[in-house]
């Protein structure tokens, strides 16, 4: 092993003692008013004392109609602060650094969740529910960009050590980024520039309410993985003007859920199968400035070493194998383990909490 994974890495004010990231993974954790538990704080410290240099908390949603699931984090309001505040204190002993991610579902949520009709840019249909949006107004879109920079403020009172605003996998600001889902002709649609003013203004409004010296990191869709979508030309532009406005790392990420499970892979058993977005991560790094995140079914450590050498990327991510082995990067150091023993059979997500089947006894 020759240390890079190692290697400490400074962005912003954010230290971080290594290059692993754990991915942000909606736990089911929440209590019935979705504020975060000692459960999520345990799992959390399990990570921490595991060695995972950067923690990204499960997407937490920053307006009340923006829920996209049961048992899903809030911080639509300052009463959940103190909530956060609790889990935070418990990772203190450790060297980890946690951002909460924060989010709206958009259209991929459904009335009896979100309490509402799903809102989007337009109102496309999602196959995969049969529902269709409603299409937001020009009002609706500043309030939406408001509460992402409330979110980021209420961040930052809690305690957090930054920020990772959500604009992949298809939730609401994902949806105006692609024209698959983007259908205006306003100026929030049409153009790629007009297709990323939310995200350039919800930055803005993290960096108003939380500070310039704040870690911000963007979770970036890359690809859709279906017909007429986002794809990685599109996405380099994107990332471009982001990294001109200001943000201070990238996470690259592809997939909806109409396209599921092209974000989230079965069966990969071999080293060839890893790292299923990392030629669209090769790509951004390239065109952008700042430090950029791999993300996508990467499992043993060679792989995770090349992507660093060859400069692919600047941190390594993972969400799946953190499930089964909350200890993996410690594993790693020590010459324990070579490879996470996650065999990527989708089966860990739970409705009362996140679990391994493949482990009888897990802690979460």
């Amino acid at each position: 092993m020759d240390g890079l994974l190692f290697n400490p890495i400074e962005i912003n004010s954010l230290k971080l003692p290594n290059r692993f990231v754990r991915a942000a993974t909606n736990e089911y954790m929440t209590d019935d008013e979705d504020y975060v538990t000692d459960r999520q704080a345990a799992l959390y410290e399990e990570l921490a004392r595991g060695g995972v240099g950067l923690i990204v908390t499960g997407h937490s949603y920053v307006r009340k109609d923006g829920k996209a699931s049961k048992r899903q984090a809030a911080i639509y309001d300052d009463t959940f602060v103190p909530a956060y505040k609790r889990l935070l204190e418990r990772l203190k002993p450790y060297d980890a650094r946690v951002m909460l991610q924060i989010t709206h579902g958009g259209r991929q949520t459904k009335p009896e969740i979100c309490g509402t009709t799903p809102i989007g840019p337009s109102p496309v249909t999602d196959k995969s529910t049969g529902i269709t949006p409603r299409g937001m107004t020009h009002e609706d879109i500043l309030d939406i960009i408001n509460c992402f920079g409330l979110a980021a403020g209420r961040a930052r009172e809690a305690g957090f050590d930054g920020i990772q605003i959500h604009a992949a996998h298809g939730y609401l600001l994902s949806e105006f980024l692609s024209a698959y889902t983007n259908r205006r002709n306003d100026e929030w649609g049409g153009t790629i520039e007009n297709r990323a003013r939310v995200v350039v203004k919800v930055l803005r409004a993290c960096r108003l309410r939380a500070g310039s010296d704040y870690p911000v990191f963007v979770k970036l869709q890359t690809d859709d993985g279906i017909e007429g979508g986002l794809g990685i030309e599109e996405a380099a532009e994107i990332a471009k003007i982001l990294d001109k406005e200001g943000i201070d790392a990238i996470e690259t990420s592809g997939g909806i859920v109409e396209s599921f499970p092209f974000a989230c892979r079965t069966d990969i058993d071999t080293p060839e199968k890893e790292g299923f977005f990392i030629s669209n991560a090769a790509k951004i790094k390239k065109a952008v400035s700042v430090p950029l995140v791999a993300v996508g079914g990467i499992r043993s450590i060679g792989v995770m070493e090349s992507i660093i050498k060859d400069k692919r990327a600047d941190l390594i991510s993972m969400s799946r194998p953190f499930i089964r082995e909350p200890d993996l990067v410690e594993r790693l150091r020590k010459g324990l383990a070579t490879k996470a023993a996650c065999i990527s059979c989708n089966q860990c997500w739970h409705p009362d909490g996140i679990r391994c089947a493949q482990v009888s006894n897990t802690s979460s």
